[in-house]
């Protein structure tokens, strides 16, 4: 039971809120983000969301935000080194401050800063005024210094985790009693505060020592008895400690001129907090207010969000005659909305329990046909009304318009229908306006974009285990949430629509590849992949054996067994017990195990090495060998990947259950799950790749007349590069100095500094600079490239493909200068990214076309990344490999070729 409803009964609650850690875990801790205007927002959502959270979990009787105020402090007076070594506050954070506390006085809520003193200061003085006054006290904050003041009746509540701490729980998280906490502090030190402690003496310590001797006064009494190092700091610090001592000490008596009773919430001014969330773009916040705060509907079918519609005209449709007259509607219309509803998010195995459709905004239909919960209404029937749409669902001179109409073009192939006339995709014009603003599903972009909080599906299905399929929601609950979703369709498309067309170069880039690669996409998705199981089933085996082989390997190099699972063993093992090098930090301040760190370690020690590979292959048995088999389709005998346009920000494809675009490629192990990926009896596997596409579309943009001459000679560019830049003849470079150079190659078109490429090559940092240095000595035409790129990108807010595609980068002009530099990378590397993703896409709707209108036996079966796998007859192998290769070659028009790599197999690994 929350602390406040134990004891609100008795005495009268007082919250008191520690502002300054509020802000700086909002700005930390969560993503970060960005409004239209690239300015960044994120600790002012996040300090605001938590504020109405605590107000409304708790409901107390008296509330402050205390933030520290600006200028030194007594504690400067004290000791002048005070908070010295604290690195300025990012300028992206400290432009927030302002807003933030504006918002939070308009909404009523009393704010604090007092001149000479911190929010700890002030937050003491009242904590101790409200207990001699009979109020329970609780603060939220996560400041270890404020814990000196928890007692019977003054707790701290963790602002992220929402757990009450009391004195047992402050004995829980440091090992020692409230009052003693300025003694640990003053043990410890701060070393953000810059307030020094005794020398090597931890938390652990630090406890151990007050629960043998009780207090500070009593360790510095015994200081004699201690031996050893940690008893020569101990003794070399005794002349520092009072002074650490009263600088962790809270100042519990400050005149404020307030009391706790004059620290009541005023309630919120709307017209000024409409304005502020309207400014800032915070489109959920805009919408509580507006609903007071709450929401309707508390998922199943216990209520639905019904006053949202009150100026709409949804319409159920469970009569025939209904029916017709929206099909002569439809049939008469220049565009309709479309939406299915189904049995399962799985688009192979889904059946449709209903349609909806909207010809103009505010008006909607629903046709439920298979909800068959008990006591259900009678409906029309699923078959006869799929007959009825049929001519209008696959004549392509009626437009659709519909929200991931992908899913909906799958399930209606399920019911063998064929959707065309697929004009229009509201997910994919917001892809396209903009990449990277935002999630692109229908909820999210209704707030961003029509300030309308839509129906959600757990309002109607319920959530987690207690969540039924749609076909079990009554109708009555189904048909405005199925309505909605035809309606916002068309609202959103309106609205992005006119924008598509004042950019013709985004309106080509969606019309001519995006909406056309559905079609594609819907083929390879129905159509699916053939494997082996039981092959799968074999490399699993395999699997488990090398794992338990390098497991042994492991426990004898670390000389113990331990959970290789567990990043907390894993550290002991390196880090306390072997001693290793620490090279980064979890934000928690341990040592960290992170792949990259492990990474950077095995190349001078053997365990983590060994604990990467045994990852490795737990990763490949978990995710591809023991899942792969369990993903075949009892229908079709096949998988069914599920293609995403939407979702990486450069334009590439991804794919989901299973991933394929992360199968591995570099290790024996992972090569080996390809040779899984078969072709039927009579047919062959064809992979074809596209050669070196990013270092080609690089001479292409720079227009580097070394780079061009080479990719047009058909040399090969690395050794040309390991030429040029180690000034070796191109018939003596040696397989190392190529290795180096596709390093350099590629790394640079991907930003990579000297630091990065040092890392990589296992250089020193002036050796990769002077390679780098070299580099662009020998294409000057690519160092002009990347300085034109960034200081476009810096005057335009964005960098473009060769076909228009847009990146956006609100961090371009970041004070904070790892953002700044990132963004700076990523404006270098999105044209290449980008352009070949176009490429691919223009590739697979070429080639579909051709299969198409062609007699042959072929089909494109997958895309990964650069490379198309077709599942083809062996008596057209011939026919279509030569026309496969004209037509990926012929997809973008290059001042260099673009040269197609194909292989052929009875397996994926061996076309590949």
């Amino acid at each position: 039971m929350p602390f406040s409803k134990i004891n609100k009964m008795k005495r009268k609650l007082l919250v008191l809120v520690d502002g300054s850690h509020y802000l700086f875990r909002a700005f930390h801790a969560l993503p970060a983000l960005t409004n239209d205007r690239g300015e960044q927002t994120g600790a002012i959502y996040g300090v605001v969301t938590m504020l109405r959270k605590l107000l409304k979990d708790y409901q107390p009787d008296y509330f402050a935000v205390v933030f520290d105020a600006k200028g030194k402090t007594f504690r400067n007076d004290l000791y002048a080194d005070y908070k010295a070594n604290r690195p300025p506050m990012p300028e992206e954070l400290s432009d927030q401050i302002e807003p933030l506390h504006d918002i939070i006085r308009d909404l009523g809520i009393p704010l604090l800063m007092v001149d000479s003193v911190e929010a700890d200061d002030v937050i003491g003085t009242l904590a101790k005024r409200a207990e001699e006054e009979n109020m329970e006290v609780l603060i939220s904050s996560g400041d270890k210094d404020l814990a000196q003041l928890v007692n019977e009746h003054v707790k701290m509540i963790n602002s992220m985790k929402n757990v009450v701490i009391d004195a047992d729980g402050v004995r829980e998280k440091y090992g020692v009693r409230p009052d003693q906490i300025i003694d640990y502090l003053t043990l410890v030190g701060d070393a953000v505060d810059n307030i020094p402690g005794v020398n090597k003496v931890g938390p652990k310590t630090a406890a151990k020592w007050l629960d043998e001797y009780g207090s500070l006064d009593a360790i510095i009494e015994h200081a004699d008895d201690f031996k050893g190092k940690v008893g020569e700091y101990l003794r070399e610090s005794l002349e520092r400690l009072p002074l650490s001592r009263q600088l962790v000490t809270l100042k519990c008596n400050i005149d404020l001129g307030l009391q706790p009773e004059d620290l009541v919430t005023t309630g919120p001014d709307h017209h000024k907090i409409r304005q502020h969330y309207e400014r800032w773009q915070f489109r959920s916040l805009l919408d509580a207010q507006d609903t007071g705060g709450n929401k309707t509907g508390d998922g199943g079918n216990a209520g639905v969000n019904t006053g949202l519609h009150a100026d709409c005209d949804y319409q159920t449709i469970m009569q025939q005659a209904d029916l017709d007259k929206w099909l002569k509607t439809l049939q008469q219309a220049r565009l309709f909305a479309f939406d299915t509803e189904t049995t399962s998010l799985n688009y192979a195995e889904a059946e449709i329990v209903g349609l909806s459709f909207a010809i103009v905004p505010g008006s909607a239909a629903y046709v439920p046909l298979a909800h068959d919960y008990e006591g259900a209404p009678s409906q029309l029937d699923r078959d006869e009304v799929l007959q009825q749409l049929r001519s209008l669902l696959e004549d392509d001179s009626k437009a659709k318009v519909g929200h991931n109409l992908k899913y909906d073009m799958n399930v209606l192939h399920n019911h063998g229908i064929a959707l065309c006339g697929c004009r229009h995709d509201s997910m994919l014009e917001s892809y396209v306006l903009n990449s990277t603003a935002s999630r692109h599903d229908m909820d999210t972009l209704a707030e961003k974009h029509l300030h309308k909080k839509t129906i959600h599906y757990e309002e109607v299905a319920g959530k987690g285990a207690k969540q039924v399929g749609f076909n079990r929601v009554t109708v009555e609950h189904a048909a405005p949430y199925a309505a909605e979703d035809a309606d916002i369709t068309l609202q959103l498309h309106n609205h992005f629509w006119p924008q598509l067309v004042k950019n013709q170069g985004l309106k080509m880039l969606y019309e001519n590849i995006e909406i056309p690669l559905l079609p594609v996409l819907s083929r390879m998705e129905c159509y699916g992949v053939m494997i082996d199981a039981g092959l799968l089933q074999q490399q699993s085996r395999q699997l488990t054996e090398l794992m338990q082989e390098t497991e042994e390997t492991i426990y004898a190099e670390a000389g113990e067994t331990f959970n290789i699972g567990s990043p907390k063993q894993i550290q002991a093992i390196l880090y306390d017990k072997m001693d290793l090098p620490v090279l980064a930090k979890t934000p928690g301040g341990q040592p960290s195990t992170a792949e990259s760190v492990l990474q950077e370690l095995a190349g001078d020690y053997e365990l983590p090495k060994l604990i990467l590979a045994h990852r490795s292959l737990s990763k490949l048995k978990s995710t591809y060998t023991d899942k792969l088999p369990d993903l075949i389709n009892s229908k079709t005998g096949r998988i069914h990947t599920s293609y995403h346009q939407a979702v990486a920000a450069t334009g590439r494809l991804s794919s989901s259950d299973p991933n394929l675009q992360n199968i591995p490629v570099r290790t024996e192990q992972g090569r080996r799950i390809r040779k899984a990926f078969i072709a039927p009896e009579g047919y062959s596997l064809l992979a074809a790749d596209y050669s070196q596409i990013e270092l080609r579309i690089m001479a292409h943009l720079s227009a580097d007349r070394r780079l061009l001459d080479a990719f047009a000679q058909g040399e090969d560019i690395h050794r040309l590069t390991a030429s040029e830049v180690f000034g070796t003849p191109l018939n003596k470079v040696s397989q190392e100095q190529r290795r180096a150079a596709k390093a350099i190659n590629f790394g640079l078109i991907y930003g990579m500094s000297a630091f990065g490429l040092a890392k990589q090559l296992a250089i020193s940092r002036k050796e990769a600079a002077d390679y780098v240095e070299r580099y662009f000595d020998r294409y000057p035409g690519v160092k002009s490239y990347m300085d034109h790129t960034r200081q476009t990108a810096r005057e335009q807010g964005h960098v473009e493909t060769l076909f228009h595609r847009r990146l956006y980068l609100p961090e371009i002009k970041s004070r904070n200068a790892a953002r700044r530099q990132y963004a700076e990378r990523t404006a270098i590397n999105a044209p290449m990214q980008g352009t070949a993703a176009d490429i691919i896409k223009r590739a697979m709707i070429g080639v579909d076309q051709w299969l198409q209108n062609d007699a042959l036996d072929a089909r494109l079966i997958m895309q990964v990344h650069d490379e198309l796998v077709f599942e083809i007859h062996n008596d057209h192998l011939s026919a279509a490999e030569k026309e496969i290769r004209k037509i990926m070659a012929a997809a973008a028009e290059l001042d260099v070729p673009l040269i197609v790599d194909t292989g052929v197999g009875k397996n994926w690994e061996e076309a590949h």
